[in-house]
């Protein structure tokens, strides 16, 4: 069992697929995008399987507001950015659509050197909308301690035709 007490999924041949497709998505994609390159360049894929994903970030500079924690603007991104990796879990999709709606709960911090832990869950893709979870936590001793951020992301995906 998880520290939520849900269970925690064994992975199987399918996550496999599932953590490779966003390994090659964070490769092909993070480059053309500038905010996300200089934010996540060094994000690593921990795990993924259909509807979720686990990545850890260490925090560099590029991270940090002036008062020396993590910066509101850089977790918002983070959210943005696995907002879209879960989504891609959902069916190996590539184009993960624009963003609607994004909301941001600020309730600790960290600093530079951390490690944090971001897990994203896709609670429901539709025709036309995609409902996301976004966690945000500080790797303490190996493992996801405090959480830093929640935010939830909610994104128009209707493919065109």
């Amino acid at each position: 069992m998880g520290s939520t007490g849900q269970k925690v999924a064994e992975p199987n041949g399918d996550d496999a697929v599932m953590k490779s497709h966003l390994e090659d998505l964070v490769a092909t994609q993070l480059p053309s995008s500038a905010i996300y390159n200089f934010l996540l360049s060094d994000v690593r894929i921990h795990a993924a399987s259909k509807g979720s994903m686990t990545a850890r970030l260490t925090l560099t500079r590029n991270h940090i507001n002036s008062s020396g924690g993590i910066h509101g603007a850089a977790s918002a991104a983070i959210v943005d950015w696995a907002g879209g990796m879960a989504i891609a879990t959902w069916d190996l999709r590539r184009k993960t659509g624009v963003s609607v709606d994004i909301h941001v709960t600020y309730l600790s911090s960290a600093v530079e050197g951390d490690e944090i832990e971001i897990v994203a869950y896709a609670d429901k893709i539709g025709g036309s909308l995609a409902f996301t979870r976004i966690v945000i936590s500080k790797v303490v001793d190996g493992v996801a301690g405090p959480v830093i951020a929640n935010g939830s992301h909610t994104k128009y995906v209707k493919q065109r035709s």
